[in-house]
């Protein structure tokens, strides 16, 4: 059973669906190594112990994933689809994106 499609947003999207106050989950895909060097305030690393929580959410649930440039955050974002979630968004520029158009004190690596 698939959901829709999932919805490709760039940073700035992210940034604004922050700011109208938008409920959803915010997920990194990144490696800890990664997510200590720069990482997105209210995002939550996606380890076992997330997975297993998103998992037995609601599959109406908004989960917006990101990575680093986008394309790891894609591959776990459709495996949440293929679970039949519905309502899921990529950061399609990632993090490096967030580092360029929201906020440049995130650093870039």
């Amino acid at each position: 059973m698939n959901g829709p499609p999932v919805r490709e947003i760039p940073a700035v999207e992210l940034k604004a669906m922050l700011d109208r106050g938008e409920r959803f989950e915010l997920v990194d895909v990144r490696t800890p190594a990664e997510r200590q060097v720069a990482r997105i305030e209210g995002a939550r690393l996606l380890d076992q112990a997330l997975y297993d929580e998103l998992i037995a959410m609601d599959p109406e649930t908004p989960i917006v994933f990101h990575c680093h440039l986008g394309t790891r955050s894609r591959a776990v974002a459709e495996h949440f689809r293929q679970q039949g979630f519905e309502r899921l968004f990529n950061v399609r520029d990632g993090i490096d994106g967030w580092s360029v158009t929201v906020d440049p004190a995130v650093a870039r690596y």
